[in-house]
């Protein structure tokens, strides 16, 4: 029988659980809609996608690297409480080593298998129910460089490998790895603290750089100078926008005298080879997340007291 997508809303709207779960109880039940319900809650999976309308802004960025190849990925939960869970944590190592043997994208890592012989997606799922906590696989990525170094660095560190900001660096080169794996570590270090828009100006989403010439050019107009004048302090302006926000031209935190360029370009003197940056990715915990504001603890205390 063929699954539509229309039976898939259907039944995610009936159970709550995920569109590919609800696919799969589809395709395992020939389609047939009650069967499929009860399929979901023999594996426990509508239970514990009730809690899926939870806000999941806590959790851990896992990192996993294996030398030319590393991965980075942040399983979220409902509560920082949970992330110091050791449960928790060997989950999102799981998943972290999951992800290294994947092209990176979330929905591959979700579908990777675990040594348990279950599916990633169908751990963490598990993991709602016996945590007791919204807990998803929220974003993952991974780097790949055929001859050098992918460097990772972890900020606020709660364990090895995991924590609250997780970065990793792509540095193509035939050159020492002692020195690419300490230069690569100190980049790593800088994106964690500036965390830059691209690593190049032509990098930079062309829908950013034309919000920041816009309102430059309106600043600009504001003191009344000719278009000829406004057009050179505008460039002025964007080339700034560009030093600062692009990671190649940033100052270098670890030596805030060079940028980041000239830093690799220090950093080939004692390799003895090129250094190429490939790419980058940094993951926040929570970012662009909307997190509820919970209730005030004391005042929830008071007002129970006199209740009684």
């Amino acid at each position: 029988m063929t699954i539509t997508a229309g039976m898939v809303k259907e039944l995610r709207d009936k159970t709550g659980a995920g569109m590919m779960d609800c696919k799969n109880a589809l395709n395992e039940t020939n389609g047939d809609m009650e069967a499929a319900i009860d399929w979901l809650r023999a594996k426990g999976i509508s239970k514990a996608e009730k809690k899926s309308g939870r806000v999941t802004a806590d959790g851990l960025v896992g990192v996993v690297s294996g030398g030319r190849h590393a991965a980075v990925v942040e399983v979220n939960s409902e509560t920082d409480f949970v992330a110091r869970n050791e449960q928790f944590q060997d989950l999102v190592r799981s998943v972290a080593t999951a992800a290294l043997g994947t092209d990176g994208k979330t929905a591959s890592v979700g579908a990777a298998h675990l040594g348990s012989g279950k599916s990633v997606q169908e751990t963490v799922t598990d993991a709602v129910a016996t945590i007791g906590e919204n807990i998803n696989l929220r974003r993952s990525a991974r780097i790949e460089v055929p001859h050098g170094i992918v460097a990772t660095y972890v900020h606020n560190a709660v364990s090895d490998g995991l924590g609250k900001i997780g970065v990793l660096v792509g540095l193509e080169s035939a050159g020492d790895t002692a020195v690419l794996s300490s230069i690569g570590r100190q980049i790593a270090m800088h994106v964690a603290a500036t965390n830059p828009l691209a690593a190049r100006a032509d990098e930079v989403p062309a829908d950013i750089a034309d919000r920041e010439r816009a309102i430059f050019i309106e600043q600009s107009r504001e003191s009344g100078k000719p278009e000829a004048i406004i057009e050179k302090m505008v460039e002025g302006r964007m080339r700034k926008f560009y030093e600062e926000s692009v990671w190649l031209s940033q100052a270098f935190v670890i030596n805030p005298d060079l940028t980041v360029e000239k830093a690799l370009k220090e950093a080939e003197k004692s390799a003895g080879a090129p250094i190429k940056l490939t790419s980058f990715v940094r993951m926040a915990l929570g970012e662009g997340i909307e997190k509820e504001d919970g209730p005030d603890f004391a005042a929830e205390v008071a007002a129970m007291n006199k209740k009684s």
